[in-house]
């Protein structure tokens, strides 16, 4: 019996150094809770703070709007809209003036240089084997059977020439 005893014993002690352990833990536990709460606690003041500042502000800054809105009369909103739109589009205006000019001037210098080419083109002489004069001269001369050659020395004109003019003539 002495050893149901002693067993018994045991088996208290190891009971109640189990349950004061599971104490130990709850309580360590909800100290950390307690902890956690605290700093959330104190975020979510801090938050309320804030939010009341915010809400005063937008309370101030609507009664000041309604104040200076309902001073501002509609030829004044008018003015005011006139000198931003103004101020808008001064800039665009004058980059504007600027780009005419810059096609002015450009369309000034094409002006001249078609004209420069106009005069260049008109000084340019046609080609004598273009002559209907020397074409006959070249067909008739190659038909009698004389060579290209002797045809361009004789005619003062290129080889070239005179090949073309068969060409065009549809004999060569």
């Amino acid at each position: 019996m002495r050893l149901d005893f002693i067993g018994i014993e045991y088996l208290v002690v190891a009971m109640t150094a189990m349950i004061l352990y599971l104490i130990y833990y709850v309580f360590s536990k909800d100290s950390q809770y307690q902890k956690n709460i605290h700093s959330v606690a104190s975020v979510v003041e801090e938050l309320n703070r804030e939010i009341y500042y915010l809400k005063k502000t937008v309370k101030e800054t609507a009664l000041n709007l309604q104040k200076t809105t309902s001073r501002m009369k509609d030829d004044e909103i008018y003015q005011e809209i006139e000198r931003s739109v103004y101020d808008m589009v001064k800039p665009l205006s004058i980059g504007l003036k600027r780009m005419e000019e810059q096609v002015s001037s450009l369309d000034d210098k094409i002006d001249t240089r078609i004209s420069n080419l106009e005069n260049g083109v008109k000084q340019i002489s046609i080609p004598s084997s273009v002559h209907g004069n020397d074409d006959e001269k070249i067909i008739s001369l190659y038909k009698q059977g004389v060579s290209l050659g002797t045809i361009s020395k004789e005619l003062h004109i290129s080889k070239a020439e005179v090949e073309f003019v068969l060409k065009i003539n549809k004999i060569k």
